[in-house]
């Protein structure tokens, strides 16, 4: 599709400016395998200058600019840059399907999750002020007490590819409604709607250095940017491994972080359910967003006394999906963002078929399509707890199916995992169902659904899939810190020591 690539630079301090070292990255479109543009590389010389920006920001006017102005004055600003998002929509999707290669029906639903939440976190800034003092309650008269919530002042934003603007945003609208100011580092496999966030904060004034855009690699600006002296707290979606790096960072000083790492997510299919309506789930559960998303419901327990019919009915249900360059109409799987991860996932599957499961759909490219970093959508049984593909996540169109007899069986086997983002149960039994929610280990539970995301609630995981919560309100207090005040009210001294003489 010809749609030429904005070529932008770092976004620093309101302004475009080449990186210091003047290196870029090729975008690489995942549906044709060609360069179609490039990106600035930050480094850590480019991190320093921002980082300082942001400070600048944060205590500009002694605070009045940003970080102390009423919470009104910076819901302004989110609602323009909301309306913006609104106004420029179809060239945001086309720009996100060509460099992440998601099917354009899907970009254009983030593009509207995007300006939601920029929405909704201009109506909760707005709502800060009003909860300000709030009175605590104290057991001695002579004391009153209230607390404030204060912006915990520079942050870093670090997030992946999957989402690459929406999960950009889920950082950047709350911090900047709860008054800090931000330096974003999203992932250099796909940051040019990111950068297109930064000329849409240009276009409606927001305040020089109030937030940073910096694209580049991991090592070379995220790594700089998590341990700076000057960030007052990070916050990292991504693998694992690389957050467990950014908390060692983090930790030499103490640093707060909040993390929404890996998942391999259960879902639990009884043998009381329409079996076309739960196949469907398990499908989108897992093949949406090209497989590519962290609370994936990749781990499919079923039944055994539904297994043989549900299990026909999946390979049914995925012949059917389309498999296509993300703008031809009714794509519902593109392409794998990158030929790395689209090696990675090939690996997990031959892996899988050496270590004696069956590849029962898919495991390979499509025959129609010869270019693109395509997948077909897989499912995968005859596999065992102890498998590599049962226990690590594999982030692409991939599902394993294991059976089941009894409830306590199906819960041991969802729970047996590393990870705890999200979960899954598709029952017509009520009660059944609010059981299993409460004993999943997990952060997130959906009930004959998978998948579903609102801003409103909140979102993150446990165990090795991370801590802190983002989305609802519980995003907006990811970025405040609680200041407790307390005043002695009686015209009365103290009177623990004796008086001098």
């Amino acid at each position: 599709m010809a749609i030429p690539m904005p070529t932008r630079q770092l976004f620093i301090d309101g302004e475009w400016r080449e990186p210091i070292l003047k290196n870029r990255i090729p975008i690489v479109n995942p549906a044709t395998q060609d360069v179609i543009g490039d990106i600035p590389a930050a480094t850590k010389e480019d991190v320093e200058v921002a980082v300082n920006a942001a400070r600048r920001a944060f205590s500009r006017n002694k605070g009045k600019d940003w970080a102390k102005a009423p919470g009104a004055l910076r819901a302004k600003y989110l609602r323009a840059i909301a309306a913006k998002v609104t106004e420029r929509k179809t060239h945001l999707a086309t720009l996100e399907s060509l460099d992440s290669g998601k099917p354009l029906d899907e970009t254009v639903w983030d593009m509207e999750d995007v300006a939601g939440c920029f929405e909704f976190y201009a109506d909760l800034a707005e709502g800060l002020d009003a909860k300000q003092k709030a009175p605590v309650s104290l057991p001695m008269e002579t004391f009153k007490s209230y607390v404030l919530k204060q912006p915990l002042g520079v942050v870093g934003l670090i997030t992946p590819w999957n989402y690459p603007l929406l999960m950009a945003v889920w950082k950047v609208a709350p911090s900047l409604a709860a008054g800090c100011t931000a330096v974003l580092k999203p992932s250099e496999l796909a940051s040019v709607t990111c950068l297109e966030l930064a000329d849409i904060c240009r276009e409606v004034g927001l305040p020089p250095g109030v937030l940073n855009v910096l694209t580049g690699y991991g090592s070379e600006a995220g790594a700089p940017l998590a341990s700076h002296p000057s960030v007052d707290k990070i916050a990292f979606t991504g693998s694992f491994a690389t957050g467990s790096k950014v908390m060692t960072a983090a930790a030499q000083l103490v640093k707060p972080v909040s993390m929404e790492l890996g998942g391999k997510s259960p879902l639990i299919v009884f043998d009381d359910v329409d079996l076309d309506k739960a196949a469907e789930w398990a499908l989108f559960g897992c093949f949406w967003t090209n497989g590519q998303i962290c609370s994936a419901t990749s781990r499919l327990l079923v039944h055994e006394n539904i297994a043989s019919e549900f299990i026909e009915k999946l390979v049914k249900w995925s012949k059917n999906i389309k498999v296509s360059d993300p703008f031809e109409e009714g794509c519902r799987l593109g392409p794998v963002v990158s030929e790395g991860q689209y090696e990675k996932i090939l690996k997990f599957i031959s892996t899988a078929k050496s270590e004696g499961a069956t590849i029962l759909h898919g495991g390979r490219r499509p025959e129609h399509l010869k270019k693109g970093f395509f997948i077909e959508p897989t499912i995968i049984t005859d596999v065992t707890t102890s498998m590599e593909i049962w226990r690590e996540e594999v982030f692409g169109p991939v599902l394993c199916v294991k059976t089941f007899s009894s409830e306590d069986e199906a819960m041991e086997l969802a729970n047996d995992s590393h990870y705890g983002l999200g979960a899954a149960v598709i029952s017509n039994d009520a009660e059944r169902c609010d059981r299993i929610s409460q004993d999943f280990e997990a952060g997130i539970v959906w009930i004959n659904c998978s998948q579903p995301c609102f801003t409103q609630a909140p979102w993150g995981g446990v165990k090795r899939s991370g801590f802190g919560r983002e989305l609802g309100e519980w995003g907006l207090d990811n970025y405040l810190s609680v200041k407790q005040v307390t005043l002695y009210t009686s015209n009365d001294p103290w009177g623990w020591y004796k008086p001098p003489c």
